[in-house]
């Protein structure tokens, strides 16, 4: 097994990377008290079974997958399960699932009883290289993404690699979308490994190492944390205009409308070779959407661009300069 610590003064925990450690979660997370399992029901229940039967008083709680159920409805139905379950401080929360359910579940235990412990077990490779470290929790209202959240550190996290067989083609293809981002950003040996067609526990562990040193880096978010937005200003914006497309794909397309012709040369390939889109149509619509995204500051927003793999600059830039650079891309 391999641990990556994770440093944030009072709120370091372990994540700890390996085949078949979803078997050994008693062991891992010491936990004393009941254990709530949160889950959807996309996720296959064995997964949420081996976790809860390690330990003496637990309960599975499984909400319907997908993002619609990333709401209040759902929070309160998990508020609802610990309190008839009488769950105080000493007992915890371990999500079992993707970026939805440990986003849910880390906002309830967040919030119950202003505070009780979580632990995350990702299953999508998505949520692995990705929301397992940084510790952000959230849900959407009216139309709004993650619009009510917190910062809040899991005690620990398990990353099984083994819990990707069952995961569909298309989302191991845009879990590997984030991967190659944060390498081509910011790691160009990792950016090699996966060209060469690396195994994914050495790919996962090369993303945790970099999303790591990020955040504790920059845990909230003010400054470095942002070079994790590659790709996002336009990604974003795809994902909000468009329904068939989901995150890791939108990112996809992102990330190559900010990339230099040198840069693209090894990139496109690498995103074909796992089936994600490179390439979109620009629409009024989706430029009216980038200017109501959140990161912008006035009419300026700061775009992560990359000239050279391994490296990014970060340019701010008038949200009418940024939409004729990506208009002009297409031509």
């Amino acid at each position: 097994e391999m641990i990556i610590p994770l440093n944030l003064g009072a709120d370091s925990y372990d994540i700890t990377l390996e085949r078949g450690a979803i078997k050994k979660a008693s062991e891992i997370f010491k936990i004393k008290g009941k254990v709530l399992v949160v889950t959807d029901s996309g996720v296959p229940a064995v997964y949420s079974q081996t976790v809860a039967s390690q330990f003496e008083k637990s309960f599975i709680f499984t909400f319907p997958m997908g993002e619609e159920s990333k709401n209040f409805d759902t929070y309160k139905s998990i508020c609802e399960k610990l309190l008839e379950h009488s769950f105080t401080r000493k007992d915890a929360v371990i999500a079992v699932g993707g970026g939805v359910t440990g986003d849910m579940a880390g906002f309830a235990a967040a919030t119950y009883m202003r505070g009780i412990d979580f632990y995350n077990i990702p299953t999508t490779l998505l949520s692995q290289v990705d929301s397992s470290i940084g510790g952000k929790t959230a849900v959407n209202h009216n139309g709004t993404k993650n619009v009510v959240g917190t910062f809040y550190q899991p005690k620990g996290v398990i990353i099984d690699p083994d819990l990707l067989l069952t995961l569909p083609k298309r989302h191991f293809a845009a879990g590997m979308a984030e991967a190659i981002k944060m390498a081509v950003s910011l790691d160009a040996r990792l950016f090699e490994k996966i060209e060469a067609g690396a195994d994914i526990l050495e790919i996962i562990e090369g993303a945790l190492r970099i999303k790591k040193a990020v955040v504790e880096e920059d845990e909230k978010e003010s400054g470095l944390r942002r070079v994790l937005n590659l790709g996002h200003t336009l990604g974003h914006a795809i994902e909000a205009t468009d329904r068939s497309l989901i995150h890791g794909e939108c990112v996809a397309i992102g990330m190559v409308a900010v990339c230099s012709d040198k840069v693209k040369e090894r990139l496109i390939p690498l995103l074909k070779k796992y089936g994600l889109p490179t390439d979109y149509k620009i629409n009024p619509d989706l430029l009216d959407r980038i200017a109501l995204d959140k990161k912008s500051e006035g009419d300026m927003i700061n775009v992560i661009y990359v000239d050279e793999i391994g490296s990014y600059r970060i340019e701010k830039q008038s949200i009418r300069d940024f939409t004729q650079h990506i208009s002009e891309e297409r031509k």
